[in-house]
């Protein structure tokens, strides 16, 4: 997600990668709360 957000100058995709990055952190620490 990293180099999609870096080569894309425009703003709305980068705020989309943004919140897909937190959305993927939620999903981690949910799992770690399971185990």
């Amino acid at each position: 997600a990293n180099t999609i957000g870096s080569k894309c100058s425009d703003a709305e995709t980068a705020h989309h990668v943004v919140e897909l990055k937190a959305c993927i952190e939620r999903m981690r620490e949910q799992v770690q709360n399971v185990e």
